[in-house]
């Protein structure tokens, strides 16, 4: 596949976050049009994401905030402190110090697009266990 577009966040979910690319392949748009499928998912994932380019002017202008501002994506990975420290040396912008939780520990990050994740990882040893 020649570089385009894509190349930067699929750089930021495979090389940052440590993500596997699933599916690099050209398509077309609905009119037609040409355009990359790009599928990526955490190790072991079952559930994957498309990296998509926005398509219009209306699309655009709401990436990055598809959840308002908000957390609304989640990578669990069982190695809080290492998944932490490949991420900061790859760059990735952290927005809130890790802290630790009854749920388990977390870190709020940013995405390419600026849309909020919560890295989270198991609760340290001396943690009570969440309500639940």
């Amino acid at each position: 596949m020649l570089p385009g577009p894509h190349d930067p966040a699929i750089e930021f979910f495979v090389d940052a976050l440590g993500f596997d690319l699933v599916e690099d392949s050209p398509s077309l748009t609905n009119d037609g049009r040409p355009k990359r499928w790009v599928v990526v998912r955490p190790p072991g994932g079952g559930t994957a994401i498309l990296l998509a380019r926005a398509d219009d002017e209306r699309q655009a202008a709401v990436v990055g905030n598809q959840v308002a501002g908000r957390v609304g994506f989640f990578l669990r990975v069982e190695d809080f402190d290492v998944a932490y420290e490949r991420m900061t040396v790859a760059g990735v912008e952290f927005v809130t110090s890790p802290r630790a939780e009854p749920y388990g520990r977390v870190a709020v990050f940013l995405d390419i697009a600026g849309n909020r994740w919560d890295l989270l990882g198991p609760p340290l040893p001396d943690m009570p266990p969440a309500a639940g």
